[in-house]
């Protein structure tokens, strides 16, 4: 009898129980929207699950580079829990978040994943089960501190880890530009074309004989030396030869091809990240947000905030101009920040009200070009374009009196067309000469959805229009009996019942009640940073819901 196939995994409470997450459509905001070219970037306010589920249809296989700083679980992240309980509880987070990441990256992207030692050898086993462990590109050293703290009986930890993975095993960063650090080319004879190394010999001994030829050295030495990749002659050696970008090594027992530093791509990046003036440090970054809110405590926000040159070292490695960046634990808003400033597209999503109390205003101050720090220096930034602001929509069904699904009276019409498109997986795309045409598959296959009685005349008038090869499902609160299967080509459901089972409707929080507070550093400017005074900036409670606009992923 054949053995079922076994594999190494890793195991906790819990695992295997996956939330079946309800596919919410977003809402935009328009007051909290800013700039133009909007719809390039999104800033999406709640649940980062229910987001990265909002976001399957329309972006899987789209984001170039995924940045997420999560909760790294360092005792007291969260509330009511035992220690063994709470590692379970954390485990099923990222798996269940990196799961849904994982879908949306594209398959020439890659994720950085920044944690401590706490939990970050664990998330590379979720990751090696969710990507293969042969999608496993590099972990990065990245040193957080530009000083050591005293008031530790152990180690002075100084450091996280960045894990990077790629849904493509031969995913390659690019290779940076600075060659300075290249100390190592000189140019001893002053060569036109600048400094130089050797280090590329030119010989393959395993060729066949009767491919190889004799090369005579200056002392008289003679090389058995094959026409080798490039397939050079004797003649053609002779004139590399002659123009130096050959040469014989010390001892003449090989020859030795220049490689000239401005032949070089760049420079290929280590994995160990300690120059604190290119990556930044966490004190460094508490400034960064210092200098922008002046008026508000560093230590209201949820996480310790990363520097915007560690980002933007990220972005340099993984992207180009253009490509679209997401942030799922969007913080402060660094990631969205630096995008914006390096000219990427981005998806930031944050649960917190920080989403509107810092990355509104931060995001703004970037697009009117009021944000001097960070790294709008380096990249020339001076201002421009902007984002849209979206809100997760309310559960589709809820429970009545009678403990019965009834349709979410926040759903106006056009709403619950968008919410039963996605829910039977059609794009909503609503015809403007088409009532019916709502939304679409494969362009024969369409769905609508309405709220009035579906009658006997309604679904004949329907089908008169209907194109050959055309289907249609229409979703609706009641129908006559006398429509069920009058047309082969047109299917009918009844709503709330075909929506019952598929997944958890009422839930609009699966963040595990994370209460992760700041990891200050010991020194006296974080002491500083702790002391400034609370202004809460005032929240708008108006809903403005007749000037809000339905956006549809």
């Amino acid at each position: 009898m054949k053995q079922p196939l076994q594999k190494l995994e890793l195991t906790w409470i819990g695992k295997g129980t996956e939330p079946k997450l309800e596919p919410r459509i977003l809402i935009s905001d328009p007051e909290r929207s800013f700039g133009s070219n909007r719809n390039e970037n999104l800033l999406i306010h709640g649940d980062n699950l229910l987001a990265l589920k909002a976001l399957e249809q329309e972006y899987t296989g789209k984001v170039k580079c995924i940045y997420i700083d999560p909760p790294y679980n360092t005792g007291n992240a969260f509330e009511h829990y035992d220690d063994g309980l709470e590692h379970s509880i954390w485990l099923n987070l990222m798996y269940d978040r990196i799961l849904y990441l994982r879908k949306l990256l594209h398959y020439d992207g890659s994720i950085w994943i920044t944690l401590d030692e706490n939990e970050v050898h664990y998330c590379k086993l979720i990751c090696d089960e969710l990507f293969g462990r042969n999608s496993f590109i590099s972990t990065v050293v990245w040193k957080t501190t530009d000083n050591s703290n005293n008031n530790v009986t152990q180690f002075s930890l100084d450091h996280n880890h960045i894990l990077v993975y790629s849904k493509n095993p031969n995913w390659k960063p690019k290779f940076l530009q600075d060659l300075s650090k290249r100390s190592h080319f000189k140019n001893p004879d002053n060569d036109p074309r600048g400094p130089w190394f050797d280090g590329n010999p030119v010989n393959n001994p395993g060729l066949r004989p009767n491919l190889q030829f004799d090369l005579v050295t200056p002392l008289g030495k003679i090389i058995k030396h094959p026409p080798n990749g490039w397939r050079w002659s004797k003649e053609t050696i002779q004139e590399k030869l002659e123009s130096g970008e050959l040469r014989y090594s010390e001892n003449e027992t090989r020859l030795i091809r220049r490689t000239y530093l401005n032949e070089l791509s760049g420079l290929p990046p280590t994995t160990l990240w300690t120059d604190l003036e290119e990556t930044g440090h966490n004190r460094q970054a508490k400034y960064e947000l210092k200098n922008l809110f002046p008026d508000t405590p560093v230590t209201s926000l949820l996480r310790t905030p990363k520097p915007e040159k560690l980002i933007k070292k990220i972005l340099e490695l993984s992207t180009n101009p253009g490509d679209l960046v997401l942030d799922s634990f969007l913080g402060s808003g660094t990631t969205a920040a630096v995008a914006h400033k390096m000219g990427r597209r981005w998806i930031g999503i944050e649960l917190g009200e920080h989403a509107i109390t810092h990355c509104v205003p931060r995001l703004k101050k970037v697009i009117d070009g009021e944000d001097s720090g960070g790294i709008t220096k380096a990249v020339d930034w001076s201002g421009g374009g902007g984002y849209s602001f979206y809100r997760l929509a309310p559960s589709l069904l809820n429970l009545d009196g009678h403990g019965n699904y009834i349709i979410s009276k926040e759903y106006n019409p056009d709403m619950l067309a968008a919410a039963m498109a996605k829910h039977e997986g059609f794009r909503y795309n609503p015809d403007p000469a088409i009532y019916w045409k709502q939304g679409s598959t494969t362009g024969l296959d369409f769905i609508f959805t309405t709220t009035q009685l579906v009658t006997v005349q309604m679904i004949e008038s329907i089908q008169e229009e209907m194109k050959l090869g055309e289907s249609l499902l229409i979703c609706c609160k009641t129908f006559q009996k006398e429509c069920k299967g009058k047309f082969s080509n047109i299917t009918i459901k009844k709503i709330p019942q075909v929506l019952i089972g598929k997944c958890e409707f009422g839930k609009e929080d699966y963040s595990l009640n994370i209460i992760e507070s700041p990891r200050l550093e010991s020194d006296q400017d974080d002491q500083d940073i702790t002391e400034l005074s609370v202004q809460e900036i005032p929240k708008k409670t108006k809903k403005a819901k007749e000037q809000r606009s339905l956006f549809d992923l």
